[in-house]
């Protein structure tokens, strides 16, 4: 059964850091790029970072460059994200993405509220 689990969401203030988790199973972990995704209230999905199978390439939406970093342990069939430098509209729900061709897989997401 595959799985992605996403930890790490939680209530933070402006200008703070999280770090988010999602740990994969049921596939081969290694062999699927990684994304993160985030959806705040009332607007569309949005693409926020990306990661290459093996870990050497990683692609940034504008809107997070310079303050989010992906990364990936493949030896624990995790991926991560550490959100610096925190924002009120970085407010979202997180969700972690596996892809692989047309295959893809989702968790369930982790909610971000930055707030003061």
């Amino acid at each position: 059964q595959v799985q992605l689990v996403e930890s790490g969401g939680g209530l933070v203030q402006p200008g703070g850091s999280l770090r988010l988790s999602c740990v994969a199973s049921g596939f081969t972990f290694r062999n699927y790029g990684m994304r993160w995704y985030r959806q705040a209230p009332g607007k569309e999905r949005e693409l926020v970072a990306t990661i290459s199978s093996t870990g050497d390439s990683t692609i940034y939406a504008d809107s997070v460059k310079g303050r989010f970093t992906i990364s990936r342990d493949n030896t624990k069939n995790t991926v991560y994200m550490q959100m610096n430098s925190l924002k009120l509209e970085d407010t979202a729900v997180y969700y972690c993405n596996a892809i692989r061709n047309l295959q893809q897989y989702w968790g369930k997401g982790t909610l971000v509220t930055v707030s003061s």
